[in-house]
């Protein structure tokens, strides 16, 4: 226990030395407690000792230097291989704002509009409508198809107001279809996917209706088109192999690499009561952009730290600081009169902005900071990030059913460990 508190210090007094920084916005930012942290590794280990899961990783990286790095567990219980920097998650939806950086450095060059009709890219998207429920006298539930008050746009694919469900949750008869479409379960490139969707009508109006789906998959499809490269392609491209995200991808294709694959305990493997997480060592022909990525902490803590600087990394720019602004701004606000469904899953205190929620909010009994931006994955992994203290965190697990619960009690210490 002392040795790791004494590890901890340590790691706090390097960051103190390297200099105390300032956030975004000029003020000096806060820093971490040795005690604080000893908490939030005391936490995580709790959680391993009570059986949740059986490891994870969590980095916390202030002023663009680690300030907190630990690695609890072991990969897999059934190999017993301990936790490392190289172990490799299921990212799930933290694939969603890799994808949305794609699409905003199309729009820098010009290619792309956040007003663009989806159907300039994506053809079949023109024929769209809408599912409308209608009750009738006999009292059965049966699907009218209206036409759409406007066309899916850009940057409704951007902030979930497409009207495009996933279809596993919250009912109706659109969503049924969607479900019976095994969109999830059907191995398609992304352009035999996106044909196959657009043959299914739209939950809602675009535009009307914060509600998570297959937009970011959609999206991902645009990219290919305007690219005229594969998805992963264009991203190792543009953006992977610049980064050094080496690891990165949408399955892991070497067999030396299965052992390093990280996995949920035994009887914590459902995503929903009719999907099981997915198995990475599968070649897949389907790079969702939406949930498809796997990867390791080190290569989506460089991602973040570009995010957070504005853009660039290592002498090298990827957006400009104004685009990165623009996505971490919300878009779903009061002024846009934009209903939440009933699983928002920013929260009441954050909206959504292109490609990731933002904190726009204080909650109750905390100093959290406003304009904090982030996302996380069904698989239990997360990320933050944290303008206004210069800070990002990346937890990485295998959880899919404790991962909400242990996102909000980590981020709770975290921040306490601020004094926030």
């Amino acid at each position: 226990m002392r040795g790791r508190r004494a590890l901890i210090a340590a790691l706090v007094l390097l960051s103190s030395a390297i200099g105390a920084g300032a956030g975004s916005d000029g003020r000096a930012a806060h820093t971490f407690s040795p005690e604080g942290l000893a908490k939030v590794s005391d936490y995580v280990r709790n959680e391993i000792a009570t059986g949740n899961i059986p490891g994870a990783i969590l980095l916390l990286q202030q002023h663009g230097k680690p300030v907190y790095y630990e690695n609890f567990g072991v990969r897999d219980v059934a190999t017993e291989i301990s936790m490392s920097a190289d172990t490799i998650f299921r990212l799930y939806s933290m694939s969603k704002p890799v994808t949305s950086v794609m699409a905003m450095m199309l729009v820098e060059e010009g290619k792309l509009g956040l007003d663009d009709p989806v159907s300039k890219y994506i053809p079949a998207f023109a024929g769209m409508k809408v599912g409308v429920e209608k009750k009738g006298e006999d009292g059965k539930i049966t699907l009218a198809l209206a036409p759409l008050d406007r066309p899916v746009t850009i940057k409704d694919l951007l902030r979930h107001t497409s009207g495009l469900p996933y279809g596993y949750y919250g009912g109706g008869k659109v969503r049924e279809l969607y479900a019976d479409a095994s969109l999830f379960d059907s191995d398609l490139t992304n352009a035999e996917f996106v044909a196959k969707i657009a043959t299914l009508p739209l939950v809602e109006q675009p535009g009307t209706v914060w509600d998570y789906g297959h937009s970011t998959d959609v999206l991902g499809r645009v990219v290919e088109v305007i690219s005229g490269k594969t998805l992963l392609q264009f991203e190792k491209e543009r953006l992977l192999d610049p980064l050094g995200m080496t690891e990165t991808a949408f399955y892991v294709a070497d067999p030396a690499k299965f052992p390093r694959i990280a996995e949920p305990m035994p009887q914590d493997r459902n995503i929903n009561p009719n999907t099981q997480v997915r198995d990475p060592r599968r070649p897949l022909k389907w790079e969702s952009g939406g949930g498809g990525m796997v990867g390791t902490i080190g290569d989506y803590a460089r991602f973040a730290q570009m995010l957070l600087n504005g853009g660039t990394y290592e002498g090298r720019r990827y957006l400009k600081p104004e685009t990165i602004a623009l996505m971490a701004s919300d878009h779903v606000g009061p002024e846009t009169k934009i209903v939440r469904d009933q699983n928002y899953y920013p929260g009441g205190t954050s909206g959504f902005g292109l490609g990731f929620a933002v904190r726009t909010s204080v909650p109750p009994a905390t100093s959290w900071p406003l304009g904090e931006y982030r996302w996380d994955g069904v698989g239990g992994t997360f990320f933050f990030i944290d303008p206004e203290d210069d800070l990002l965190g990346v937890f990485m697990v295998q959880t899919p059913t404790q991962r909400g619960r242990i996102q909000l009690a980590l981020k709770t210490l975290i921040y306490q460990a601020m004094g926030r």
